[in-house]
């Protein structure tokens, strides 16, 4: 199963001069806890770094700094690790994992943002997975009554 058919394509970005204000707002409004900044490239749309509430909590509010004056490009993680819409979920799962993150931007082959995949969305996909395979086993259960009774 490729990630592309799983990750959420509606995603929330933002430009690298945009306030930490705007982006808390930002964020506020569609209800997520964070924003890929991205920069346009011939025309595409390419990750460049993400800004979580964390950061804004963490690298603003708590060294009492003005979130009107400081840009969300001094406070985001440049170094931004992507995962390609052709990977599978456990790669992905291993991937989050192996780089400590939450979430990750999916990219296609051109290295444009096509989506976002949380770890709060690959909880909610393997429970769905999960209870097929239990629904699968009563069903198992009530055929096999029926056939040796």
């Amino acid at each position: 199963m490729p990630i592309g058919d799983f990750c959420k394509r509606d995603v929330v970005v933002s430009d690298r001069n945009a306030s930490v204000t705007e982006a808390a707002r930002l964020m506020r409004k569609n209800h997520v806890g964070a924003l890929i900044v991205i920069g346009e490239s011939n025309g595409a749309s390419r990750p460049l770094g993400i800004v979580t509430d964390r950061d804004i909590v963490i690298e603003v509010i708590a060294c009492g700094l003005d979130p009107d004056t400081i840009l969300i490009e001094d406070i985001m993680l440049e170094a931004l690790h992507t995962v390609s819409e052709r990977e599978g979920v456990f790669t992905t799962i291993r991937l989050m994992r192996e780089y400590g993150v939450r979430r990750l931007p999916v990219v296609n082959d051109m290295g444009e943002l096509e989506g976002i995949i949380t770890l709060d969305d690959l909880i909610a996909l393997l429970a769905s997975e999960t209870e097929e395979i239990s629904r699968l086993l009563a069903r198992e259960k009530i055929k096999e009554n029926r056939l040796r009774p």
